[in-house]
């Protein structure tokens, strides 16, 4: 950054009050969703306060690095671009100046203006959001990978592919919380790729209250866990194994019937702390369906079946795989894999990846919160809108703000969201999707540590060429 700031001085004489450092903000299109307090807000709390002038600010990287989330197809410098317009005659910083202010910011910022911003948004009427007065919600989790460097390896470890060696990229596990409804993601927990994503849950229960209904997976569910849930004050709803022992207390109308779970079978025999559950067994009998002849197990601690019937609840079930949507719009159309990047994510540094983790979820709390107003100016249920749409048009539309004047934004801000109403999805297809992949193999040898991080070569090429007689 030295040979930068020695072409830009941190008190430069060619500005002045009449010429402000920042004259226009090109992003301030999403001021309506994180409003200016809120970074400096978070940049104070964080201690990342500038003492001097410099054109790097904290509150400068903090908007690029919230770009990044938006803008995920362009390199960094074309992002600051974006998110800072230079002066006449002001040159913009190479890439190295960007990544060491990207490191001088850290991760608190980032994660205190989540923190800040990041919310619930749909109120009782919004369609799809509620059942019977209680907010859906989801966990689940999602892997990632992130770029091949040694720093990464080391803080986040590789997956093991068995005899083949260990997996190409090092990789992180992510665990959400989802407000279902909207896909607003609630908040999450990041981990490295060994460690056991169930034992994560912890770091999400100060997120979960009273009004919230939470869909679980199987994987989820514990004795100790439906405890840790339950003192929350939320209601829960999850799939459990087969084999998990599930004796009748009492037959219910609907053809659910209640029982106990235990912490141990020593528990079941006395009967002692016992968690009273509702039990759901169903079975499909259509043979093009995934599961066909198979036995699925619901249990929860709505136990009234004239008011939750069995049948209502497990149609209800299926509004979990929403969780499994939110992941596909970051990964597969928010920030898809290309040419340039063949990981999932592009920091090279373990601190870099959570930065972008949070920036990425900050962005789709973007896109999401205008999806969500859109939606909600029509009548409509949010998912009626696509996130693909509606996401193009965002970064179409993003350089046309003019913030100079209230009325002038407002009228931006009403015209994005119109466009966006008019960007719906087809109605929900009744197909099958197993869960399979085309390519499981390749001809190739696999990529070993020693392949890896080659040093460079001694010879040019011509100096290594023998020719043979």
């Amino acid at each position: 950054m030295n040979a930068y700031l020695a072409r830009h001085p941190r008190s430069s004489p060619r500005t002045s009050p009449a010429t402000p450092r920042w004259p226009t903000r090109p992003l301030a299109g999403l001021d309506q969703v994180i409003r200016p307090e809120d970074i400096r807000q978070s940049l104070t709390a964080t201690g990342r306060v500038n003492k001097s002038d410099c054109v790097l600010t904290f509150e400068v990287i903090l908007r690029v690095v919230l770009a990044m989330g938006l803008l995920t197809d362009l390199p960094i410098r074309q992002v600051f671009k974006h998110a800072r317009r230079l002066l006449p005659g002001e040159e913009s910083p190479g890439r190295s100046n960007l990544c060491m202010a990207r490191r001088r910011l850290g991760v608190a910022p980032v994660r205190h203006l989540f923190g800040r911003v990041v919310r619930p948004l749909a109120p009782p009427e919004t369609p799809g959001a509620f059942y019977h007065g209680l907010r859906l919600m989801g966990i689940d989790g999602v892997v990632l990978d992130v770029p091949d460097s040694a720093a990464n390896a080391a803080a986040f470890g590789r997956p093991s592919a068995g005899p083949r060696g260990d997996g190409a990229f090092p990789q992180v596990k992510k665990l959400s919380l989802v407000e279902l409804g909207t896909h607003v993601e609630v908040a999450f927990v990041v981990k490295p790729c060994h460690s056991d994503e169930r034992a994560t849950v912890a770091g999400l229960l100060r997120h979960l209250g009273p009004g919230m209904l939470l869909l679980l997976d199987r994987a989820f569910f514990s004795y100790y866990r439906w405890r840790q849930l339950e003192a929350r004050g939320a209601k829960l709803f999850a799939r459990v194994v087969r084999s998990m022992i599930l004796r009748p207390v009492r037959v219910l109308a609907d053809g659910s019937y209640l029982a106990k779970v235990y912490r141990r079978p020593y528990d079941r025999l006395k009967d002692r702390d016992g968690i009273l559950v509702r039990v759901i067994r169903y079975t499909l009998d259509d043979p093009q369906r995934v599961g066909h002849g198979e036995e699925h197990v619901l249990i929860t601690d709505l136990l009234d079946e004239a008011a939750h019937p069995a049948m209502e609840l497990i149609i209800l079930y299926h509004e979990r795989w929403e969780e499994e949507l939110v992941f596909d719009e970051q990964k597969t159309h928010q920030d898809p894999r290309r040419a340039t990047k063949p990981a999932q994510l592009r920091s090279e540094t373990p601190a870099g990846v959570i930065q972008e983790i949070y920036a990425l979820s900050l962005g789709h709390f973007v896109i999401r919160s205008l999806m969500f107003e859109a939606a909600a100016t029509a009548g409509l249920d949010p998912d009626a809108l696509s996130f693909t749409g509606c996401f193009q048009i965002l970064k179409c539309r993003l350089p046309e703000c003019d913030s100079k004047a209230p009325a002038s934004f407002e009228a931006w801000y009403r015209g994005v969201l119109w466009e966006m109403q008019t960007e719906r999805t087809d109605p929900r297809r009744n197909r099958i999707n197993p869960r399979v992949i085309k390519r499981k193999m390749s001809k190739w040898k696999k990529e070993r540590p020693e392949h890896r991080h080659l040093p460079p070569l001694r010879k040019a090429f011509p100096e290594a060429v023998v020719m043979r007689r």
